[in-house]
């Protein structure tokens, strides 16, 4: 079983740059695929990206697309995700998931994950 806690969200400007964490209990975490998701006030959660056990394979929505970078340092069993060019339409709460495989495929629905952090709050103001 594994552990997380996101940390790095705030308030930003439109354009501005944020770096968020995941940080995962457990000495496996090359193990596990993770995955970020977001959910806006009033909509369903949504996928952001994903990246592999050991990082040989990520990929994201097409809206964060150019924009959003997912990696991963598995000797500090964390995940981030490097939200670059940032738009109000950003402004979410911000989920890490994690699933126990360590293949190649990588998963963009929240139900192919076992477990969640608590979500950190991204704000982009225009």
């Amino acid at each position: 079983q594994v552990q997380l806690v996101e940390s790095g969200g705030g308030l930003v400007q439109a354009g501005e740059s944020l770096r968020l964490s995941c940080a995962a209990s457990g000495r496996t975490f090359n193990s596990y695929a993770m995955g970020w998701f977001r959910q806006a006030p009033g909509k369903e959660r949504e996928f952001v990206g994903a990246i592999s056990g050991r990082s040989t394979s990520t990929y994201y929505a097409e809206s964060v697309k150019g924009r959003f970078t997912i990696s991963r340092d598995n000797a500090k069993n964390t995940v981030y995700l490097h939200l670059n060019s940032l738009k109000p339409e950003d402004t979410a709460v911000y989920y890490c998931a994690a699933r126990d495989y360590t293949g190649t495929l990588l998963y963009t629905r929240g139900l192919d994950y076992t477990y969640w952090g608590q979500g950190t709050q991204v704000t982009v103001s225009s």
